[in-house]
């Protein structure tokens, strides 16, 4: 005889977020944050897509940009395993010059050592990004893995299928899979939400930079490495707070490949265009997603800690989508006697 055991909904809900806790868990301690990236920015452009095209076509168009993307990236990883070191070569010297002909004292008592020091530290950096760029290692595998996957959420997001096979409709199996779905659904509501304001974000200061490296050109000062000072700018621009650190912190130093005067006037520009962008920032991230910086910044700490990068990137989304959940969850509040 068929016995059953009731449960309810809030307790299918409970369970979803549970395990959809447990699996973020597990992307962070497995390592698999830019697998998981790629699906969920996979998804967001064919959120987009979708909304212009039929869903084949989207699919099509979505392949047609991947190759283009991945044919761009591997350029810019060429050029700035190229390009970074030798303007940290040049730039540390200037550098260096500049402090003892105006009589500062330098922080450290070898310039060679540092100048050694600091290109050993940047060839590692960029040799791991190298070989996280080359074809057939498994960080590649992941993101085609990722890739196709998100191509099969995009045609059929659903879970359960076979839902009219069971003999109990509202089983456990169901409502939790329909509770499950609702937690990635928030999730990239939170990801479109977070994400979204910083492309926007992004895409303004890489167009205003562009503008910059331009006008630089017109007037017979071009700025070198010009294609890896846009893609930097860009990619940078992802990350909340410190993406614009590190990217003008390039641009610094390339421009003092040229001279101390051209990196001045990079950095008089950056810092122009820095406050130009509170204003920007705190109408796009202060409508959108209404996190204090403080919070963000501890959210970011923690993320590169557990994650590197790739948590960096999820720290703020994971930040909003907690505060999405537990904004939909009511609270009673036991008001104490009065004596």
């Amino acid at each position: 005889m068929l016995t059953t055991t009731p449960v309810t909904d809030q307790t299918a809900a409970r369970l979803s977020f549970a395990a959809f806790l447990v699996i973020l868990c597990g992307v962070i301690y497995f390592g698999l944050g830019t697998p998981f990236i790629t699906i969920l920015f996979g998804y967001l452009t064919l959120h987009y897509l979708g909304k212009q095209l039929r869903k084949p076509f989207a699919i099509l168009a979505f392949g047609v940009l991947v190759f283009i993307l991945f044919y761009l990236f591997a350029h810019f990883m060429r050029e700035a395993v190229r390009a970074l070191p030798l303007a940290a070569s040049k730039a540390i010297p200037t550098i260096v010059n500049f402090a003892d002909q105006y009589g500062f004292n330098a922080p450290f008592d070898d310039p060679e050592g540092l100048k050694s020091y600091a290109l050993q530290s940047l060839n590692s950096q960029l040799h791991f990004l190298a070989r996280f760029a080359q074809f057939f290692t498994k960080e590649f595998v992941y993101v085609i893995i990722a890739l196709v996957a998100t191509c099969g959420i995009f045609a059929s997001g659903r879970v359960d299928l076979g839902t009219d096979s069971y003999t109990i409709r509202n089983n456990l199996y169901s409502v939790f899979a329909q509770k499950l779905t609702a937690r990635f659904g928030h999730f990239f509501q939170s990801f479109h939400t977070v994400m979204g304001a910083q492309v926007v974000i992004s895409a303004v200061n890489t167009f205003f930079t562009g503008m910059f490296v331009l006008s630089l050109s017109l007037f017979g000062m071009p700025m070198p490495y010009s294609f890896v000072i846009i893609v930097v700018t860009f990619l940078c621009g992802l990350l909340p707070i410190v993406g614009n650190l590190i990217s003008n912190t390039i641009i610094f130093g390339i421009g003092l490949t040229q001279s101390v005067q051209m990196g001045v006037l990079s950095l008089a520009y950056l810092i122009t265009l820095h406050k130009f962008e509170y204003f920007l920032n705190s109408k796009i991230i202060g409508g959108r997603i209404k996190n204090p910086m403080w919070l963000t910044l501890i959210s970011l700490l923690v993320g590169e800690r557990l994650a590197g990068i790739p948590g960096m990137i999820l720290a703020p989304v994971i930040l909003n989508y907690l505060k999405l959940e537990g904004s939909k969850v009511a609270v009673e509040i036991a008001h104490p006697p009065r004596q």
